[in-house]
C-alpha cells in the first residue's frame, strides 16, 4: 500500500513569495502611514522567512510591540490581500508541480495538505487550482483554532492509512513528521534553510525529484 502523503502548501507547492511580498510591503506601508511603526527597509529574505509561520507568530516576530488589535488588523490586510491576488489569478505554483502531482496520483498515493493558513486562503487556492484533482483534503489551521501543526496532524491522521510521509520546507513540517513517526522529505527550494531541515530523512532541491525519492523511501534503497 502506498504511504499517505501530507504536504505543506506554501513553499512546498505554492511559490508564495510572489503574492506575499507585495501584500506584506503594502501592509507595512499602511502601518507606517497610520503612525504605528517607523518604516525602514525590509529585506526580501526576511519576508520569506515568515512564510510557514501563522499570523500571530509572524507579527510577534516582526512587530512585537504592536497592540494585539493592530496586529490583527495587519494580519487581516495581509490575508485579504493575498486572497484577492489568488482570485485575480496571480498565484503560481512551482514549475512542474502539477506534472509531479499527476504522476503521484496515477501511482496511487493518497495526498493531503496541512497548512498554517486561514479558511478563506484555503478555499481560494482550492478553487483556483482545482485541487480536488489530486488531494483528498486541504486542512487549514484556522479550522482547528490556530493550533500548531503538530497537534492538528495527530487529529487528522487516524482517518487515513499508514504509513505516512510529510513533505515540507520548514522545521514545523519536520516537527509534524516526528510527532507522528512519519518520514520527512525537506524541500530546499522553499523558504527554509539547509540547516533548518538538516534532520530530514531526505532533502530535495526541486519538486521534480519527489517521485523518485518516494520510490527510494518505499524500497528502502
Amino acid at each position: 500500500m502506498k504511504p499517505t502523503l501530507i504536504f505543506d502548501y506554501d513553499g512546498t507547492i505554492h511559490d508564495t513569495l510572489h503574492i506575499y511580498e507585495p501584500v506584506m510591503r503594502n501592509t507595512y506601508h499602511w502601518l507606517a502611514q497610520e503612525g504605528y511603526v517607523k518604516e525602514e527597509p525590509l529585506a526580501r529574505e526576511r519576508i520569506a522567512g515568515w512564510l510557514g509561520l501563522n499570523a500571530k507568530e509572524m507579527w510577534d516576530d516582526f512587530q512585537p510591540q504592536l497592540a494585539d488589535e493592530i496586529k490583527e488588523q495587519a494580519a487581516k490586510r495581509n490575508g485579504d490581500g493575498m486572497v484577492a491576488l489568488v482570485r485575480a489569478h496571480e498565484a503560481r505554483w512551482y514549475a512542474n508541480a502539477e506534472v509531479v502531482l499527476d504522476q503521484l496520483k496515477k501511482s496511487g498515493y493518497p495526498m493531503l495538505i496541512l497548512s498554517n493558513c486561514k479558511i478563506s486562503y484555503r478555499e481560494a487556492h482550492w478553487k483556483e487550482f482545482q485541487m480536488e484533482r489530486w488531494f483528498d483534503r486541504f486542512y487549514d489551521c484556522e479550522s482547528y483554532g490556530f493550533a500548531p501543526k503538530t497537534q492538528i496532524i495527530k487529529e487528522i491522521l487516524p482517518k487515513y492509512e499508514a504509513p505516512y510521509v510529510v513533505i515540507g520546507d520548514r522545521v514545523k513540517d519536520l516537527d509534524c513528521a516526528r510527532a507522528v513517526g512519519a518520514a520527512f522529505i525537506g524541500c530546499l527550494y522553499g523558504y527554509g534553510s539547509r540547516q533548518e531541515l538538516a534532520e530530514a530523512d531526505v532533502l530535495i532541491e526541486d519538486i521534480g525529484e519527489l517521485p523518485q525519492v518516494l520510490d527510494k523511501l518505499e524500497t528502502g534503497e
